[in-house]
C-alpha cells in the first residue's frame, strides 16, 4: 500500500530543553562506558589463554551483541539531544526496526543459552567438556542468529506494509512497533499485527524468562550436595547471570506482552534493554566474576604499567574454576608437582 509519509519525528526522551542537555552529557557518558566495558570484556576474552571455556565464549558473544544493538539506537539518541526537529526517514525508521529487533531477538536467545551452559556446568560437571565442545557451541552461536533473523523479519515485514497517511510523530526516541501502530492508516491491520507481535516479541520474551527462571531453580537446588566453598564459586556466577536475566526481560515483557498500547512510561522502560543493561553487563559479570578480574588485572593493568608477563597456563574444570598450572590433574584430584611442593616449603 503507498504511503503519504517519507520521514518521521521523534518525539525523544524529553521536550524540555534543559533536560535535552543534560542527557546529552549523561547518555555519551553512558555510551562510552558501554562501549569501554564491553571491548575489554572481548579483548580479555580473547587474548587470556585461561578465559577458553565456553562460558567464556558465550560472554565474549554477548558483549559484542551488546555493543551492536545499542550502537543502533543510542548514537541516533545522543545526536538528537542537539537538534529541535528530530527527523528519521522511512527507510531509516526501518532498517532501525529491524536491527532492533534483530540484536534483541539474538540476546534473548543467547541469554538463554548460557543458562544452558551454567546448568550443564554446574549439574553435569563430568559431562560438561563432552556436551559442550566447540562444534556445539558454534551450532548454539549460529541458532542464536537465526533466531533473532527469523523474529525481526516477522516484525519488520508486518510493519513495512503498513500504510502511515499521516500524522508522523512518533512518541519514542528510536522506531519500534508498537509507535509505529499507533500511526497506521488502517485499523484492521494493526489489531492484527498487534496480536502478532505479542505472540511473537512478547512470547519469546515470556517463554525465555520461565526457562531461564527454571533452569536457574534447577541449578540452585543442586547446591545443597556441593561443599561451601564449590557452593560459593557456583552462585556467584548465577548471580551474576540471574541480575541481567531479570533487568533485560521484565522491561522487555513490560513492553511486547500486551496489545497495541503504548504508555508514556514506555520510552524510560526501553532504556533498560536498550543502553542500561548492555553498560551494565560488563559491570556485573567482570565484578562478580574472580577469574574474569583476574584476567583482567594481568592482562591490563600490567601491560599499562610496562610489566609484561607470561601468565601461568591453566585449566578449566566444568564450573569454570582455574586449576593453577603448578597442579597436575588426575582425573578430579589436583597433584602439587614436586617442584611446586619445594617452592611453598
Amino acid at each position: 500500500m503507498e504511503n503519504n509519509v517519507t520521514e518521521f519525528i521523534l518525539m525523544g526522551l524529553t521536550q524540555n530543553q534543559e533536560v535535552q542537555q543534560i542527557c546529552f552529557f549523561l547518555f555519551i557518558l553512558f555510551y562510552m562506558i558501554l562501549m569501554t566495558g564491553n571491548f575489554l570484556i572481548i579483548m580479555t576474552i580473547q587474548r587470556s589463554p585461561n578465559l577458553n571455556s565456553p562460558m567464556y565464549f558465550f560472554l565474549s558473544f554477548l558483549s559484542f551483541v551488546d555493543i551492536c544493538y545499542s550502537s543502533v539506537t543510542a548514537p541516533k539518541m545522543i545526536t538528537d539531544f542537539q537538534v529541535k526537529v528530530k527527523r528519521i526517514s522511512l527507510v531509516g525508521c526501518m532498517a532501525q526496526l529491524f536491527f532492533v529487533h534483530l540484536l534483541g531477538g539474538t540476546e534473548i536467545f543467547i541469554l538463554t543459552v548460557m543458562a544452558y551452559d551454567r546448568y550443564v556446568a554446574i549439574c553435569k560437571p563430568l559431562h560438561y567438556l563432552t556436551i559442550m565442545d566447540w562444534k556445539f557451541c558454534s551450532i548454539l552461536v549460529v541458532s542464536c542468529w537465526l533466531g533473532g533473523f527469523v523474529h525481526t523479519s516477522i516484525q519488520t515485514m508486518l510493519t513495512v506494509y503498513l500504510p502511515f497517511c499521516g500524522p508522523s510523530l512518533i512518541d519514542h526516541y528510536f522506531c519500534d512497533v508498537h509507535p509505529l501502530l499507533k500511526l497506521a492508516c488502517t485499523d484492521t491491520d494493526t489489531y492484527v499485527v498487534g496480536l502478532i507481535v505479542v505472540a511473537n516479541s512478547g512470547m519469546i520474551s515470556l517463554i525465555s524468562f520461565v526457562i531461564l527462571v527454571g533452569s536457574y531453580t534447577v541449578i540452585l537446588l543442586s547446591f545443597k550436595t556441593r561443599s561451601s566453598k564449590g557452593r560459593r564459586k557456583a552462585l556467584s556466577t548465577c548471580a551474576s547471570h540471574i541480575t541481567v536475566v531479570i533487568l533485560y526481560f521484565v522491561p522487555c515483557i513490560f513492553i511486547y506482552l500486551r496489545p497495541s498500547t503504548t504508555f508514556p512510561e514506555d520510552k524510560m522502560v526501553a532504556l533498560f534493554y536498550t543502553i542500561i543493561t548492555p553498560m551494565l553487563n560488563p559491570l556485573i559479570y567482570s565484578l562478580r566474576n574472580v577469574e574474569v578480574k583476574n584476567a583482567m588485572r594481568r592482562l591490563w593493568i600490567k601491560r599499562l604499567l610496562g610489566r609484561n608477563r607470561r601468565d601461568p597456563d591453566g585449566k578449566f574444570d566444568g564450573i569454570g574454576t582455574v586449576v593453577p598450572a603448578s597442579k597436575n590433574v588426575v582425573g578430579n584430584v589436583s597433584v602439587i608437582s614436586p617442584q611446586s611442593y619445594h617452592t611453598n616449603t
